[in-house]
């Protein structure tokens, strides 16, 4: 059987719309010219990082099983990862940002499949596994950390996003797609750089998608820890970048104190950012996240919270106060003059739900057309009919198989037979069925008759409005899943051979078994045939370099001063040699 993952008691908890974008891992299909660069990176970064990252990142990678020798295996990551409540999946690239949040609010780790080429070797704009998992995986064997991590996505996937926001991550995944490819035509690049720029011109005023990914972005992905004058990487984004974590240590690149304002500031994925943000501690973190939940529908609800889900022009849910949810695409709200909404409306398939359970007969199937339903307290009447008792719903004519006329203050009026009622653990009335009923606000017809039964939420008051659905697995819910797949890199004759020379040289390292013939012959079908591939003669100079065969070492290393003339090469050969130095010296 063709599994696409190994599951476990964290993945076990994962819902339906969420499997979807799992991915087997394609372990197989990785080069040997990729296990080269994931070892070149990870050496390079463990060396650096091991002064400038905050204290958990080494012992972090450790603890989550992650080597510098070869890319490593989901299914040993998660063997490790869930001694500490976590696992990791395999996906395609980006996946949409409510997804990507809701996965951490599970406690697992999304980690994109693929792995930079040698030609952004330091810097990729697609997500990738040495992004993914060399970059989060380690500090989320902090404790602390990693709860800041979970609630960022419990909070984060709840956040509504703007029609705008799926155009532009789109957009985004796309240059990340084509930008990684080597096969891409540089005017389709500049084309998709210009759509990104054109769409981000046009957005409007930020969503809450947009704010809370702004926050994402200068924690998980570019955060600095400690002291403004001299802090600590613990962001992921710099922890795999050879390039980028160097340069935002120096004097170029702002640091300004972590807070709420992050929100507010946008990032170029495309780009070297020109300011980090720096939290004191990871508790910090989690002050200034509860500080912007307390600004989200999610937590206010109210007319603006609806409004938000109709502009979204996605599922969405609203939870009025007495605890039931309305899930669906919500196309309408009245208003009163007081900005309070006083009737919500959806189309299209919706559920009825309480405590993120769906209500038994109220499923998107009944409910298929849409719904809508007053919201607020009668006219003339101070108590709410959520608060009335048994009693308090006899004298004012609300109760099964009476013929009643609610008049509610906004000027919503609710006549019709009353044929039964819902009630909430606490005994408050959440929903009432109406037949024969006619809802209007003034002269305009909201619900007739004719149109069958009639279903009134019971509430004075939107309390919550967020992305998604109370009970998605009973809705079925999914994700939009992308169309546009990540390419897979198809090379020719000779680069596979190429490649073939790699794992040769690849073997005699993990063997220990040197053969200094066959390296040289190996060295000079790579200066005769792949002149400009310095990673693998670089590999050889670090083999032959601890053989002491001076003879073939100092072939090698006019090589690399050759090579080394090329300025796109030049850092990176010279940091690959003094690294090789340091590990000597230090056995």
């Amino acid at each position: 059987m063709d599994r696409k993952y190994l599951s476990n008691r964290v993945l076990d908890k994962l819902p339906n719309h969420l499997r979807d974008f799992i991915l087997k891992q394609p372990y197989d299909e990785y080069t040997a010219q990729n296990q080269a660069v994931w070892r070149y990176v990870m050496r390079k970064n463990m060396d650096y990082l091991k002064d400038v990252a905050h204290e958990s990142y080494l012992p972090g990678l450790i603890k989550t099983g992650i080597k510098a020798d070869e890319i490593p295996r989901m299914e040993g990551m998660n063997r490790i990862l869930k001694e500490i409540g976590w696992a990791a999946v395999s996906v395609d690239g980006f996946i949409p940002p409510n997804a990507f949040m809701e996965f951490q609010a599970y406690n697992t780790l999304v980690i994109a499949a693929d792995i930079r080429t040698i030609d952004h070797i330091e810097y990729t704009p697609a997500p990738d596994i040495i992004h993914e998992a060399a970059g989060h995986a380690p500090i989320i064997a902090n404790p602390e950390y990693a709860e800041y991590l979970r609630r960022f996505g419990e909070i984060g996937s709840k956040a509504i996003s703007s029609a705008k926001d799926y155009e532009l991550y789109e957009a985004i995944r796309h240059l990340s797609i084509i930008k990684e490819d080597p096969n891409t035509p540089e005017k389709e690049i500049l084309e998709a750089e210009e759509e990104i720029a054109a769409i981000s011109r046009d957005m409007g005023a930020p969503s809450e998608m947009a704010r809370i990914r702004n926050m994402h972005w200068w924690t998980v992905e570019y955060g600095l820890i400690g002291e403004i004058q001299a802090p600590k990487i613990y962001g992921a984004g710099l922890l795999s970048s050879i390039g980028e974590s160097k340069w935002c240590m120096g004097s170029q690149v702002k640091k300004l104190p972590y807070t709420i304002e992050a929100s507010d500031v946008a990032f170029d994925i495309t780009k070297p950012q020109p300011q980090l943000f720096v939290t004191p501690d990871f508790a910090h973190l989690s002050f200034v996240l509860e500080e912007f939940a307390n600004k989200m529908a999610l937590r206010r609800g109210g007319l603006r919270g609806v409004e938000k889900l109709i502009d979204a022009r996605d599922h969405g849910t609203i939870e009025l106060s007495t605890g039931i949810q309305i899930s669906g695409k919500f196309c309408e709200v009245i208003a009163d003059e007081n900005y309070r909404p006083i009737y919500i409306k959806t189309e299209g398939p919706t559920a009825l739900a309480y405590k993120n359970k769906e209500l038994i007969g109220h499923a998107k199937e009944y409910h298929r057309e849409g719904f809508g339903s007053p919201v607020g307290k009668l006219k003339g009447i101070n108590l709410a009919i959520e608060n009335m008792s048994p009693t308090d719903l006899e004298v004012y004519g609300i109760y099964e198989g009476r013929k009643t006329k609610l008049q509610f203050e906004g000027g919503i009026i609710v006549e019709g037979e009353i044929i039964t009622g819902k009630r909430n653990l606490q005994g408050k009335i959440i929903l009432i069925s109406f037949k024969n009923c006619l809802v209007k606000h003034h002269d305009r017809v909201l619900f007739h008759p004719s149109w069958g039964i009639y279903d009134m939420a019971v509430g004075k008051s939107v309390e919550s409005a967020f992305s998604g659905i109370a009970d998605p697995n009973a809705y079925d819910f999914s994700y939009e899943i992308p169309k546009e797949k990540t390419h897979k890199i198809h090379y020719g004759e000779n680069e596979l051979k190429l490649f073939s020379f790699y794992e040769k040289v690849n073997q005699m390292r993990r063997k220990k078994d040197l053969d200094v013939k066959k390296l040289s012959d190996i060295f000079s079908i790579l200066c005769e045939k792949y002149p400009k591939d310095w990673l693998l003669t670089l590999e050889i100079y670090e083999l032959i370099y601890r053989k002491k065969n001076d003879e073939l070492t100092e072939k090698v290393q006019a090589h690399l001063e050759k090579l080394s003339a090329n300025p796109s090469y030049k850092n990176l050969i010279q940091d690959g040699i003094q690294l090789l130095h340091k590990e000597l010296n230090r056995n």
